[in-house]
Parts: C-alpha cells; structure tokens; sequence
C-alpha cells in the first residue's frame, strides 16, 4: 500500500459521485492513502485494488456489464484474485447467486452464497430510512432504502451483519460486502470505513 489504494466505482447508473465522494471522505478519516476512479471499461478493472457497484436499475446495469465486457472481467477478479468488492442496492442483487423472481432479465455476477428479491420493501414511494443494528458496530446505523432489494437466504461462506423484521439486509463473505441500503446517502462513514478495512486485510 506504498502509494495507497486504488478504488473502483462502476459508472453505470445509480449514485456514482456520491459513491465516489463517501470514499473520498472515509480514506480522509482513516488516514488512509488512495484514490477514487469511476470505471466504464473492463480494462480498468486491472489496475484497481477494490470495487463498488452502486445502485440504480438491475436490468440495465447487468446488460450494460456484460454488453462491455465488464460483467466477465469483473467476475474473474473476483474468484481468482479475491478482488475487494461492495455491492449496494442493484449491486447487491447483482453479486447474488440466485433471484427470487422468474425474470431472465438480470445476468447475475454469482459470487456470493446468498438470494435475493428485487423490490422486497416496495416500489420508489416507499422508500425510508430506518436504524438497524449492524454487527461489530457500537451504535445504530441510519440506513436509507430506495427501491430496495431483500437478501432472503444465505449459505456457505456467507455471513449475516445486520436484518430488518427477518428480512437480511447486509452480509459478507470473504472480501465481498453486499448491502440492500445506501450507505453513500448519509454522513455516516462507518460502512464504507468497514469496507476499508476489509481491503487493507486482503491488501497485508
């Protein structure tokens, strides 16, 4: 980590600069080293020491990853370099291995132990924001829904951080972090300071 850490934001859809800014704002507080790149190409998929696919519309990010190439790129650093990746919202549903709903419109990554369904907490008008306890830290979390997918099994490796009325809203397995929230719309750092750590773990 000599020149500090290269992050990645898939610039796709969703709510990339805030994404981008959110990161920006935890390497500060950290004291951390690094930049922040949005990526639109799979060869800049290369040069990064961790990944976020933020939210936005499932359907149209997967056809977007996989018409440029960036779906496969991404999959391979992922299973065979351990790659560092956090997925909120579209992200999430797109590093399940299974969807609930019988669309064939979404092209899943499958790279986490988990299913999921789009939409669990209704439409855009229901979108809210509620506190929900997410494990290892000490105070609530103010998490904001928007359109929000439900994780609703887990398996394997996969590990449960934090559940909403039995419903499993953030998990991790291995270097792979996967939220049904936005952690990029508040002021709270503290997930995105978690999933530095996590790179700095894979890094050392």
């Amino acid at each position: 980590m000599v020149n500090g850490l290269s992050i990645g934001v898939i610039g796709i859809q969703g709510a990339i600069s805030e994404h981008v800014t959110t990161i920006k704002n935890a390497l500060k507080k950290t004291n951390t080293p690094g930049n922040v790149f949005v990526i639109r190409h799979k060869e800049k998929i290369k040069e990064i020491d961790a990944l976020v696919l933020p939210g936005g519309e499932s359907t149209t990010i997967s056809r977007v990853l996989y018409k440029t190439g960036l779906h496969d790129t991404i999959l391979e650093r992922i299973t065979e370099e351990n790659l560092p990746t956090m997925g909120t919202c579209a992200g999430c549903i797109l590093l399940a291995k299974e969807i609930i709903d019988t669309a064939k419109d979404v092209k899943l990554l499958k790279t986490m132990d988990m299913q999921v369904e789009r939409n669990a907490f209704g439409r855009q008008k229901e979108s809210f924001e509620q506190n929900i306890q997410i494990k290892g830290f000490a105070m609530p979390y103010n998490a904001v829904f928007i359109r929000a997918p439900a994780i609703i099994k887990v398996w394997g490796k996969c590990r449960v951080l934090a559940e909403i009325d039995e419903k499993i809203v953030m998990v991790r397995q291995e270097n792979i972090l996967a939220l049904s929230f936005h952690p990029e719309l508040t002021d709270d750092l503290r997930v995105h300071e978690y999933f530095l750590k996590m790179i700095k773990e894979t890094k050392n």
